[in-house]
């Protein structure tokens, strides 16, 4: 096999480290939103596959945090998702195609890229916090720490407040062993208590078929589901992507792969997000793009090559094309808590970006990223952070 193309334990490791972010958001657009999981699953493991050719190194492929986030939270309608999906294709395409993205990208500093990556580990380290002690989104809107286990508590203790932490310890002690991939034991441990102690719901109704994503299942979206998807869902969305899934994905995949990663151009992440977004809008997927915080979890966890971006792609489409709407009955098995732990880890690595930072004017630009995003979200962070680090070239300004 070429070396880009490799595929071994810790390239199945590394396959798992998205997830983290991936299942959780999905499973939300699935069970609040009625969003179809055979066209979910289907364009997520196309887009794995294609990610993995593209690049010719591991690929992540996450939600759209905003546009998810808010349609959970909000139960916007299937109808508003997809239309979201139309109108993120439309203006990547746009960025990508004329290399207006490049030209935004020369007026993003290092120090701008470093704050996104901090804020995007913060944030990865807080949902998985939030995962563990069962404060999620999802969670909460169920009312219990892990829906789909039958034991809720060990004495005074949330289960997934015990299985966070003894799964983390073990992921811990087996972070860069390469005989026993940390993820894939974590994960498989994951699987099996879901296996003796999971509620099974929805297991009487699994059948083995052949299922294939329906052609826009929702019809055309109309004029007002567009106006509603552009003012609330994308613009917001737009500045993130920008910032973390193609300036710091970029940046990281320079850092991970050097010169291996020179096919991860700006306009190239534009152009493969935009084409998976086309994809999600007529087999009823949902926004996807490439997270600085999934890349980092991938590689942390033992991905290096497009191999791992084909196996975990060619689990989506056999889950998607075999079980259909039944697949979210396999994913049911998997606690959330150990979700979290990946996510805890891929936050705490995502964050030691930083590091490299030496001026006293760049570390006020990062935490001042940091801290708007915290307070409000990562757009707000990118934008305001980029204007002000601009501001502090001009000599008159000292930190």
């Amino acid at each position: 096999m070429p070396t880009w193309l490799q595929l071994n334990r810790t390239e199945i490791s590394g396959s798992l480290g998205d997830l983290g972010t991936l299942l959780p958001l999905g499973m939300g657009l699935i069970v609040i939103n009625q969003l179809d999981p055979t066209g979910i699953f289907f364009t997520i493991g196309l887009y794995y596959i294609f990610s993995g050719l593209y690049f010719r190194v591991t690929s992540p492929v996450e939600p759209m945090k905003v546009i998810s986030g808010y349609a959970i939270a909000a139960s916007v309608t299937a109808s508003q998702v997809q239309a979201s999906c139309l109108l993120v294709f439309a203006i990547l395409l746009l960025l990508g195609i004329t290399g207006l993205i490049d030209v935004i990208s020369r007026y993003i500093s290092k120090a701008v890229v470093r704050g996104v990556q901090l804020s995007t580990g913060m944030l990865l380290l807080t949902m998985g916090v939030h995962l563990m002690t069962g404060d999620s989104t999802l969670q909460q809107l169920q009312g219990v720490t892990e829906p789909y286990l039958q034991l809720q508590q060990i004495g005074f203790l949330p289960v997934g407040i015990l299985l966070g932490g003894g799964l983390g310890l073990i992921c811990l002690l087996l972070l860069d062993n390469r005989r026993l991939p940390a993820a894939v034991v974590v994960i498989g441990l994951g699987m099996l208590i879901g296996l003796l102690a999971g509620s099974r719901q929805g297991w009487e109704n699994t059948v083995v078929g052949l299922h294939l994503p329906e052609l826009l299942p929702y019809s055309l979206p109309t004029a007002a589901d567009f106006s509603f998807a552009l003012i609330i869902l994308v613009l917001p969305q737009i500045p993130m992507t920008v910032g973390n899934a193609v300036i710091a994905n970029a940046d990281l995949s320079k850092q991970y792969f050097g010169e291996n990663a020179s096919l991860v151009t700006h306009r190239r992440l534009c152009i493969s997000m935009a084409l998976a977004n086309g994809f999600s809008f007529f087999l009823a997927g949902i926004p996807l793009c490439h997270g600085a915080g999934g890349l980092a979890s991938r590689f942390r966890f033992g991905a290096r090559t497009g191999g791992s971006n084909l196996f975990i792609g060619g689990l989506f489409l056999l889950f998607a094309v075999f079980f259909g709407e039944h697949t979210l009955n396999i994913v049911r098995l998997l606690p959330l808590s150990v979700l979290g732990v990946l996510l805890v880890f891929a936050g705490l690595h995502l964050g030691l970006t930083v590091i490299d930072t030496r001026r006293r004017k760049e570390f006020f630009v990062i935490l001042l990223i940091a801290g708007i995003t915290m307070a409000s979200n990562l757009a707000a962070g990118f934008i305001i952070g980029a204007v002000i680090d601009r501001l502090l070239r001009w000599e008159r300004f000292s930190i």
